[in-house]
């Protein structure tokens, strides 16, 4: 599957008998999957059924999965849940003896609890009701891959800001190489000057020790390492984006690393154009980040 975003809304609907129903599928960014099921009354045995069908389609995604039902027989009413309201009424003893203070409970008050009133529906038989569940399985169906389709096109539609992102970082990055190399001299006029302080404060220094500290020096005030390592995230950035499936997470890891290396970059830099550079590119990485929190 190509790049797919975590955002998207989709709707389906159908019709058995004189049952009708819609699904509503919405799903935004979330660090893992996150799935959250609102089913009417009585449908409540589709929810683990509909959160496999989720989990086979996303990877990634807080998904908001909504079933409305409505039945156009007219001759149907209300019925009171007895089962329930005697439960209720159970309980009714040892709630006064711990809130001596509330009042007896109300008719309106017991009415309103929910699943105490039910619509008063003609028994269904088990055929009839395992055709009906398949029937909106089967729409629900048709939901996802609808979302499906739309997380694709939105992701199709981040890959070209991504790229071209991508892109601006390999030439900051080709113009923070050019303004290295225009420094090598001021580079190593400055550990010159290092290391002849070092020798101030430590005549008695051994020439083994003192090639040691020159190569510590060096390591620190040249960013060709950091430069190094930032081309090759840009290359598996531009891998990632080729690749198919859920690539999301390992991209909001890269952008870390680029983060990482454009910090020690900064830190590194003695002018004010590898700077304003360093500083360009940590500003690039920021917004490809941003764009990449919406990726499976």
């Amino acid at each position: 599957m190509p790049l797919s975003s975590m955002t998207g809304f989709a709707r389906s609907q159908g019709r058995n008998g004189d049952c009708a129903w819609s699904w509503e599928i919405k799903s935004v960014n979330g660090r893992g999957l996150d799935v959250r099921c609102r089913l009417p009354q009585r449908f409540e045995s589709l929810d683990q059924p509909a959160r496999d069908r989720v989990g086979r389609r996303l990877k990634r995604g807080n998904v908001s999965l909504v079933l409305n039902v409505s039945w156009s027989r007219s001759e149907i009413g209300y019925g009171i849940n007895q089962d329930l309201l005697d439960q209720i009424l159970d309980l009714v003893p040892d709630l006064r003896k711990r809130f001596p203070e509330a009042g007896p409970p109300t008719l309106d008050g017991l009415l309103a609890l929910r699943g105490v009133i039910e619509l008063a529906e003609e028994e269904m038989s088990e055929e009839k009701r395992d055709a009906l569940h398949a029937a909106m399985l089967s729409d629900l169906d048709q939901a996802l891959h609808a979302l499906v389709s739309a997380r694709v096109e939105e992701g199709a539609r981040l890959a070209v800001p991504l790229g071209s992102q991508i892109e601006e970082m390999a030439r900051l990055c080709e113009e923070a190489e050019r303004l290295t190399a225009m420094q090598t001299d001021a580079i190593r006029a400055r550990i010159k000057a290092q290391v002849e302080a070092l020798l101030d404060d430590v005549p008695g220094l051994t020439e083994e020790r003192l090639t040691q500290e020159a190569a510590v020096i060096m390591t620190k005030a040249d960013p060709r390492e950091e430069l190094d390592r930032l081309k090759a995230h840009i290359d598996g950035a531009r891998d990632l984006l080729k690749e198919e499936g859920a690539i999301g997470r390992r991209f909001d890891f890269l952008c870390q690393e680029f983060n990482r290396e454009a910090n020690t970059l900064c830190s590194k830099s003695t002018d004010v154009e590898l700077n304003r550079v360093g500083l360009a590119l940590k500003a690039t990485i920021d917004q490809m980040r941003e764009q990449v929190q919406n990726i499976e």
